[in-house]
């Protein structure tokens, strides 16, 4: 293989450099932005200045609000979503890659096809189902309900339960082990990537879900960062010293928990070679 040019490797790291700085750079805009004491917007105001950096902004807001409170309630919603989406979605990828029955296509295509249907759409009734019907109102279950099954994760569990060989299942089966204990034992432990890819995949849409709690929240105790910072914005922010700052601080306080996370974990996203769980 021929040895790429070193002008060439030059180019493209500076490519890739200029790339991710464009990638960045609204991120350290708002954490600047979140620091400032009185509001730049020249390019100067990207390079920080002691003299104008303060963490008023993030007291300010919580003085509107109870900013743990409102962290506390978008934490309960984020667990409750993920942990309902990696149970039926272990179950249903489980079922739909494994098991035999009849309909199984069926089933698959209706998942396919949920894929294919907005949210919004079907939100009026979701509405009237959870809050008329249920009175799941300003409840974390009825935050929760609508996102507890993620046709997304049911696709990723399905894709990784069908690169472990059928061997290791059929041996299961013949020791006398259930479908269940096959599932919790011998399967869950091979689809550790597909675990964790898929509780970061959806922790980021119920994290940062506005629309759906705002319908359903009304009281302010109950509502998530998203609901209360969107609230705060349109009626207290303008109180404040420098209102876009309070705005820039609660952003970095809603963005901080999923950077962690991916930071944590995103060496995991490579799965292991099922292949090796056979001995010949």
């Amino acid at each position: 293989m021929a040895r790429i040019p070193r002008i060439t490797r030059i180019l493209r790291y500076a490519a890739l450099g200029l790339g991710a700085i464009a990638a960045l750079l609204p991120f350290y805009y708002m954490l600047i932005g979140a620091l400032q004491k009185k509001r730049d917007t020249s390019l100067g105001g990207l390079l920080p200045k002691p003299g104008n950096l303060t963490l008023d902004n993030l007291a300010g807001i919580d003085d509107s609000f109870s900013l743990l409170g409102a962290l506390a309630n978008s934490l309960i919603m984020t667990v409750g979503v993920v942990v309902c989406t990696l149970v039926f979605g272990l179950l249903a990828g489980y079922a739909l890659a494994i098991l035999r029955f009849r309909g199984r296509g069926l089933v698959f295509a209706l998942v396919l096809l949920v894929q294919a249907i907005p949210f919004q759409l079907l939100m009026i009734p979701l509405y009237v189902m959870v809050v008329r019907y249920f009175g799941l109102a300003d409840s974390y279950a009825g935050m929760i309900l609508p996102f507890a099954i993620n046709s997304v994760a049911v696709l990723i569990f399905r894709q990784y339960f069908l690169q472990i060989p059928r061997e290791i299942f059929d041996a299961a089966r013949m020791d006398g082990a259930s479908e269940l204990r096959i599932l919790r034992s011998v399967a869950v432990p091979l689809v550790r990537p597909a675990i964790l890819t898929a509780m970061l995949v959806t922790f980021i849409g119920p994290w940062n879900e506005f629309l759906w709690p705002f319908l359903v929240t009304k009281d302010q105790g109950m509502q998530p960062l998203a609901v209360s910072l969107a609230n705060y914005s349109q009626a207290n922010s303008t109180f404040q010293a420098n209102p876009m700052g309070a705005v820039l601080a609660g952003a970095c306080v809603l963005a901080v928990p999923a950077v962690v996370l991916f930071l944590l974990f995103q060496r995991h996203f490579t799965s292991a070679n099922l292949g090796s769980a056979i001995k010949g």
